[in-house]
């Protein structure tokens, strides 16, 4: 039978004597506290989304410009803007290349009315260019991405990466890893894969890319086909339509 020890009052204070006086909180430091209060929610969404552009070396300077001008136009596109503002959705692009190099081209964004669709396809246009990177890193891509749905300002049951490229992971962290950590999350990444170099990539990012709740990849043969293959996969992804695990778009212009 376990002996329960009963600390009287004198035997307290004198222990509390011994350990010396009892500090109270600086009124600076608690003032602060009361001021600050707690941390405030973030504004409510159907759906945060990170738009994930390559720039490495395998897409050239036009690629890239031509990454963003269908990013743009795709949000113009007004079965895009009425599927966004339906629900109401925030949304940033970045780009990316080699491990690490995550840069935020446009920041996050609010998309709940078709004049915020529009500005943000106009902030598409106006974003830095001359972005140029070396190997494709597409995990250390997603966990970065993934990392940008933390303090954005905005709160969604769904949060959805968006990757575009036309290569495969040839440095940094195994994408698979990161996909399977991040899916954990409650993240779901699509891909839209462009065809142009390997002609086999729908494959590699159907198993190391793709992951979390109706994830699917799309794939463009060319510039023809991506704007019609991004406006269809925003769509799908903000609708949060299922999808087959292959999806691939046959548009031509």
């Amino acid at each position: 039978m376990r002996r329960r020890t009963i600390l009287t009052l004198p035997a307290f204070l004198a222990g509390a004597w011994l350990a010396g006086p009892l500090r109270a909180e600086p009124p600076q430091r608690a003032e602060a506290k009361a001021k600050k209060g707690p941390a405030p929610a973030g504004r409510r969404v159907a759906l945060e989304l990170v738009l994930a552009v390559d720039g490495s070396a395998s897409i050239t300077d036009g690629d890239l410009e031509f990454q963003l001008q269908g990013h743009a136009a795709a949000f113009r596109d007004p079965d895009v803007s009425d599927a966004v503002t339906a629900g109401g959705a925030a949304a940033t692009l970045v780009v990316f290349s080699g491990p690490h190099s995550l840069r935020v081209l446009v920041p996050w964004t609010s998309l709940t009315s078709t004049e915020e669709v529009a500005a943000f396809a106009e902030r598409i246009d106006k974003a830095p260019r001359g972005f140029q990177g070396d190997s494709t890193a597409l995990g250390s891509a997603i966990d970065e991405s993934a990392k940008l749905f933390a303090g954005n300002g905005f709160d969604a049951a769904r949060k959805v990466i968006d990757i575009v490229s036309n290569g495969f992971s040839n440095s940094g962290p195994d994408p698979a890893g990161v996909r399977d950590r991040v899916e954990r999350q409650g993240i779901t990444i699509n891909a839209l894969a462009i065809l142009d170099e390997f002609p086999w990539l729908e494959e590699y990012y159907q198993e190391n890319v793709v992951g979390g709740m109706n994830c699917f990849v799309k794939t463009a043969m060319d510039r023809s086909s991506f704007v019609e293959a991004l406006r269809q996969k925003l769509i799908q992804e903000i609708a949060a339509l299922p999808a087959p695990r292959s999806v691939i778009a046959a548009a031509n212009f």
